[in-house]
Order: C-alpha cells, then sequence, then structure tokens
C-alpha cells in the first residue's frame, strides 16, 4: 500500500479546510439552528433544504412543511405507513436506512474498502480489536444518507441489543469528496457502535457522526451524540432485554451521516445487484441469509 492511508491526496479545498476548522464547535452551532423554534429560521431551512435537495414530502406522515416546529422535527421526519415496506423474503436482511450504498462487500482479513486506495479496520471502527475479531472476513456495506432522506435507521434482522460504544473522534463529512480523499474516515469520526446478538450471531450496526451532524439518537436510550466525548463509553444492555424486530426502527441522524452494517463470515450474500453509488430504500434487501 501506499501513503494515501496517511495522507490526503489531490483533494478539493473544501475538503482540505475540513481538516482545520473546530469540527464540534460548528455542529454546535448546527444544533442550535435546528432546534430554533424561531419561525423565520427554522422556515427557510426547511424550505431550503427542501428545494436545494428534493425532498419529498409526499410521503412524510405530516407533509406540510410549516407544520414542523423544528428543522430537527423536519429533518428526522416519519414516513406514512407502507411508505417502506420490508423485503417479502424471509431470508433477507434488510436494508437499514435509505440513501446511497458507498461501498458494500467482504471484510478481507479484518480491512473494510473505503475508496480506491483508502480502507480501515474493523477494529478502528468499532473501536475494539476483540469485538472487530467476528468480523474478521465477514461482510459489509456502508449507507451514504443524504439531506433529501428519511433520516430513521431501521434494524436489518431481529436482534437483541448487547452493548454500545461512544466512541470519540472527528467530525469529517461524509460526503462522495471527503470519502475519496480522507484516510480512514468512518474509523476516525465520531460514531456510536451498536452490538446486536441475532440467531445467527454478531451484528454490529456503527452509527457515524459527521460534520454539521447535530445529533444520534438510540430508541432505547434516546440522544447519545451530543454530548461530544474525549474517551470512549461502553454501555451493557446484556441484562436490559432490548430485542428490536426485523425493520423495526433503531436510531435517528440530526441531518446527514453514515451507517455501516457488519457480518460475520459465511452468515449472508450480500445482494449482486448492490455496488458504489446504487441508490437504496429502506426495506429492500441488504443481503440473503445463507444458513437456515
Amino acid at each position: 500500500m501506499t501513503s494515501t492511508y496517511d495522507e490526503p491526496q489531490r483533494m478539493s479545498l473544501i475538503t482540505a479546510l475540513t481538516y482545520i476548522v473546530p469540527h464540534r464547535a460548528l455542529s454546535t452551532m448546527a444544533r442550535k439552528l435546528a432546534y430554533s423554534r424561531s419561525p423565520a429560521v427554522k422556515q427557510w431551512l426547511i424550505d431550503t433544504v427542501t428545494r436545494k435537495f428534493g425532498v419529498n414530502l409526499a410521503e412524510a406522515a405530516e407533509p406540510d412543511p410549516t407544520a414542523y416546529p423544528t428543522f430537527n422535527a423536519f429533518f428526522t421526519r416519519a414516513l406514512k405507513p407502507g411508505a417502506r415496506v420490508p423485503d417479502p423474503d424471509p431470508r433477507a436482511l434488510l436494508m437499514p436506512a435509505d440513501g446511497r450504498i458507498s461501498q458494500c462487500g467482504p471484510i478481507d482479513n479484518g480491512r473494510i474498502f473505503q475508496a480506491k486506495g483508502q480502507s480501515f479496520t474493523a477494529a478502528e471502527l468499532l473501536g475494539d480489536e476483540a469485538a472487530a475479531e467476528p468480523f474478521r472476513n465477514g461482510v459489509f456495506a456502508t449507507v451514504y444518507l443524504s439531506p433529501k432522506d428519511y433520516h430513521r435507521v431501521h434494524i436489518p434482522w431481529t436482534g437483541t441489543l448487547r452493548e454500545t460504544v461512544h466512541v470519540p473522534g472527528r467530525l469529517f463529512s461524509v460526503g462522495p469528496a471527503a470519502v475519496r480523499h480522507v484516510p480512514r474516515l468512518f474509523a476516525r469520526n465520531e460514531r456510536l457502535v451498536c452490538h446486536f446478538d441475532t440467531d445467527f450471531g454478531p451484528m454490529a450496526m456503527v452509527m457515524v457522526g459527521a460534520m454539521l451532524v447535530s445529533g444520534v439518537e438510540t430508541v432505547w436510550s434516546g440522544v447519545e451524540i451530543p454530548h461530544y466525548r474525549d474517551d470512549v463509553n461502553i454501555k451493557d444492555f446484556r441484562s436490559g432485554g432490548i430485542t428490536l424486530e426485523r425493520f423495526a426502527e433503531m436510531a435517528r441522524f440530526n441531518y446527514g451521516s453514515t451507517v455501516i452494517v457488519l457480518l460475520p463470515p459465511g452468515v449472508a450474500a450480500l445482494e449482486p445487484s448492490l455496488g458504489s453509488e446504487s441508490p437504496v430504500r429502506l426495506g429492500q434487501k441488504l443481503a440473503t441469509l445463507l444458513r437456515a
């Protein structure tokens, strides 16, 4: 490998600037705007995002853009019943979110492909060597949620929550340009790792924070990020009996970001039609379970 794992190469000026801007300060400011109840502020934000990114409010449970009390309420909006449905194949592991596939494929001896010339290890992503070992030669899928997308993340397969790990880090953009040029991006950004036990073994869901992402929330604990952390924080849920059924909501983002799914080897085959930049919708087939 070359030095692309250590230094950015031929990146845009905007991406280069993300190395020096105060990530957390900007994201804190964005959070204040997102929760502002000023009618003028919140409506300007809603109208700007709706227009610029082509948000489809017709599928929202609340289609009236003026009905949302804050920009955050608009951004984390629910969908109408039936707007997304799970793949009918009972062996289908489901796509966890709307968006695009950033990358998906095999975890090669512990390494996860990010973009041409870029990768990171599962241990770096999960913040723990032992936790990464079951996924060493498994498969992964990285799903990027753009500002226009539905921003709730659902679980691909029924699982019981074992623990969460809040890993501190930077807040680089997770847009395509940054993914191409910022080495080990997803293993450097602040993130919440959610470990589930399933009937096929462990499954990890990683909610990756990003520049201007003003929060990550879970259905079991509420707001997880912020507060931003400088140390790893582990919460043990093994005695909590928290089980989420396949396709149930598990978490949500406040602004665009990325969710990464990790599966052990020999468990499932990724849907062959999926590839980098494939547009995806919540509930479609992500992979097919191989074990009966």
